[in-house]
């Protein structure tokens, strides 16, 4: 299937280039069977930085707001960042909300609450303040609070008609890019899985990433969300509506998490490290958001949703699985990312080597920062496999993977992963 594309006016179309057709900035995009002949570059205002929360008061002053609506959980109340956001509010002259009704993988009752709830506030802006459970739930507040109805209304591409509340996103973890993306992945309770919303509405209006909120993630927090990243720069580079923009996006945060993602686990104080995987997360978060992604998530998102675990976790079994999928049809793409994981030597092997060792490259970090080796060990059973393959298919991430995927295929590449 084509990629979508936007048009001047704004409609979401596709269109079909030659394979090898050369962008616009000289890069060819790789061989598939349609490439977008175009694409629209979506990103919010971005502040980054150590301490860059202290700028959220006046981001919100900005977009208008009196009365901000703080949505965050229970984590980062406890461990001082909402009191210090507070603060910085204040100075600002401006009197929040709190609303912190929460629990990973956001659901869509817990969405309709906080809706609620912000409609009785008479708040104007809305702040996400946490990891990507809290910003997802935080866009999706604001889409129902606007456009009315039930969130899972919205499932799909370019569901959102009516604008939706400023918004401003200040994440605390590395690795979902949620405060910069068009997504958001809402757990349908019903149907027992992780439905996913894409538009250029959900875009924030301001990103602020302060790597100080980085230091206080436990360990698997850190490494969940780091190989979530990892997933975004990989799926983006070889996505079907990857282009020159994304892609250096893409490499650079490959190159940033596979040098640091394991040092902010043997040192979580250490700066450098925190800001390095702040800055990967930030420009996966970029490259996914335009380029968007691809089997990996389209899995992991089924995965998710019927079991209720960690995305980054999910996507860092699957992964390497994907990547020998894809690699068989697009292999040439993977010599660069080879190259950012510090892979030097494949500079002159066969493009087909290159495929490999980028999975096993993955799998060996996947190793040292504990993710488990299967499917299985994470309580998915053979059972499972049709219904999840089945879902996969009806995923947005599926229509820009590089290879296009049966029902077959998909349920081949689970019970590899199991």
């Amino acid at each position: 299937m084509p990629a979508a594309v936007r048009t001047p006016s704004g409609a979401t179309t596709t269109a079909a280039a030659p394979a090898g057709f050369a962008s616009p900035g000289g890069v060819a995009v790789h061989p598939a069977p349609a490439v977008a002949a175009f694409t629209k570059y979506l990103v919010p205002e971005v502040v980054f930085g150590w301490g860059a929360l202290s700028e959220a008061g006046w981001a919100a002053r900005r977009l208008g707001a009196q009365r901000p609506f703080v949505v965050t959980d229970a984590g980062l109340v406890q461990a001082g960042w909402w009191a210090e956001l507070a603060g910085h509010l204040a100075e600002a002259g401006l009197r929040a909300t709190v609303w912190q009704e929460l629990t990973p993988n956001p659901k869509d009752h817990e969405v309709a609450a906080g809706a609620q709830r912000y409609l009785e506030s008479g708040c104007d802006v809305i702040v996400g303040l946490g990891g990507g459970s809290v910003i997802d739930a935080a866009k999706a507040i604001a889409v129902v609070a606007s456009n009315g109805g039930q969130i899972l209304d919205y499932e799909g591409i370019d569901k959102v008609t009516a604008a939706i509340p400023p918004t401003v996103m200040c994440p605390s973890t590395a690795g979902t890019g949620a405060d910069v993306s068009q997504f958001a992945v809402i757990t349908d309770t019903t149907r027992r899985l992780k439905a996913t919303l894409i538009g250029r509405a959900l875009v924030p209006d301001i990103s602020i990433t302060d790597p100080r909120l980085l230091t206080t993630m436990p360990d698997d927090l850190a490494a969940a969300t780091g190989l979530d990243a990892l997933t975004h720069g990989i799926e983006a580079f070889v996505s079907r509506a990857s282009g020159p923009l994304t892609d250096v996006h893409a490499l650079h945060a490959i190159e940033l998490i596979c040098g640091s993602l394991r040092g902010t686990l043997d040192r979580p104080e250490e700066p450098a490290a925190r800001t390095a995987m702040a800055q990967a997360s930030l420009e996966a978060g970029l490259a996914f958001t335009n380029a968007i992604l691809g089997a990996t998530h389209a899995m992991s998102h089924q995965v998710g949703g019927l079991l209720d675990l960690p995305h980054g976790v999910v996507n860092g079994v699957l992964l390497p699985h994907v990547i020998r999928f894809n690699g068989a049809a697009v292999p040439e793409r993977f010599v660069p990312i080879a190259q950012a994981m510090g892979l030097s030597d494949v500079a002159g092997a066969p493009a087909e080597e290159a495929v490999e060792r980028v999975a096993e490259e993955v799998r060996r970090l996947g190793d040292e920062v504990g993710v488990p080796k299967g499917l299985g060990d994470l309580g998915v059973t053979d059972a499972d496999i049709p219904r999840l393959a089945q879902l996969t298919l009806s995923d947005a991430c599926l229509t820009t993977n590089p290879r296009p995927a049966s029902m077959v295929e998909v349920a081949a590449l689970f019970r590899a992963a199991m």
